[in-house]
């Protein structure tokens, strides 16, 4: 009679042997949700270390965490369909379709996740390769995409009208919009720093007024560590749209310099001398071969004008200037040698005669 008078015992109108043969259900299958879903996955986990691709593990890490979840919510599914109350099992239903909702764009943003290698692997089809900047952009912008529609999809099953919701925003949006016009175009300038690549990380850049090495590329604003160590923020709308020369890229770099010899050096010295020099420069192990240009081009007002233009194999400005002092003291060698000497701007006064 004990046990017949706690069976038939209710609370709130529920049975307590449905509440709790319920609570138990969910308790069990909550507990036993790691090894319930290891036993599911075994099969695929076997069939996929059998297999030479690496896509199969990946699915199988990508659905090992929703199917937790989804044996954790069928438990407590099923519990509350033991408790037959119509108002209780109204909030089920509406709870089973928002969570399979909620569980087809969870596994979505994993996918994002995981497969994000496949832009290597499809730029390496097209023969093209995909800069880590905007496959990171894309990634995040797919996330933010499946969130706001996993939302929007959500709240349309509670029954709020998402379309009118919508229109009801464009007066902000358009107010929301004006106010982020710098970050929009921040944001574009990084997509044409992205897909356009005029620099990389380490590379040496000029433009504009701004000079140093590229440290870091963002989504708003490139950060440039300028010679005086100073670090330079730039918003990348700045970076669109301006002229940009990347010395790291350069396959030479170019030195053109003028000298000048003082008036008394003889045609026989000058020529002597240009020779010298154009034959050092096409022997110099840190100049290009081509391109070298050693000529007496001018009479200038107190000097006699030589122009050298060459190209250096250093493109770096450090290891450019020590070359261009390499040759700066052979030329001096080669002028004191032919004993000539360097012309320093000067005046010549001429007294016709002296007042008595």
């Amino acid at each position: 009679m004990h046990f017949e008078t706690i069976f038939n015992y209710t609370f709130m109108g529920f049975a307590v042997t449905h509440i709790a043969l319920s609570i138990c259900f969910f308790l069990m299958v909550f507990f036993l949700r790691h090894f319930l879903t290891n036993v599911i996955l075994k099969p695929f986990k076997i069939i996929a270390l059998r297999s030479k691709t690496s896509w199969d593990n990946r699915v199988i890490n990508v659905l090992e965490g929703p199917l937790k979840a989804s044996l954790v919510f069928a438990s407590a599914y099923v519990a509350g369909t033991w408790l037959s109350y119509p108002r209780l099992q109204k909030l089920l239903d509406l709870g089973l379709k928002t969570f399979l909702t909620f569980l087809i764009f969870w596994i979505l943003y994993r996918l994002v996740n995981r497969f994000s290698h496949l832009f290597n692997f499809f730029s390496s089809k097209l023969g093209t390769e995909v800069d880590n900047g905007i496959q990171n952009f894309t990634i995040k912008a797919l996330r933010v995409l499946i969130i706001a529609l996993g939302l929007m999809a959500i709240l349309q099953e509670w029954g709020i009208n998402v379309s009118a919701f919508v229109a009801s925003l464009g007066l902000g949006g358009l107010a929301f919009a004006l106010a982020a016009k710098d970050t929009v175009a921040n944001l574009f300038g990084s997509l044409v720093i992205f897909s356009d690549r005029p620099f990389q990380v380490g590379d040496s850049i000029e433009m504009n007024g701004v000079e140093g090495t590229i440290e870091e590329i963002g989504i708003r604003s490139t950060k440039i560590r300028n010679p005086t160590q100073a670090l330079v923020s730039v918003p990348n709308s700045f970076i669109a749209n301006a002229t940009i020369t990347n010395t790291s890229r350069m396959g030479k770099r170019r030195i053109r310099t003028r000298l000048g010899l003082t008036y008394t050096t003889t045609m026989e010295q000058m020529q002597t001398i240009l020779q010298e020099i154009k034959t050092m420069l096409s022997n110099h192990p840190d100049v290009h071969s081509e391109g070298i240009m050693v000529y007496f081009d001018e009479f200038e007002a107190s000097a006699l004008g030589i122009l050298l233009n060459f190209f250096t194999y250093a493109t770096s400005l450090d290891e450019s200037l020590h070359v261009r002092e390499e040759i700066n003291y052979k030329i001096m060698e080669i002028v004191a040698r032919n004993g000539a000497t360097f012309a320093f701007p000067s005046q010549s006064l001429y007294v016709e005669s002296l007042p008595k």
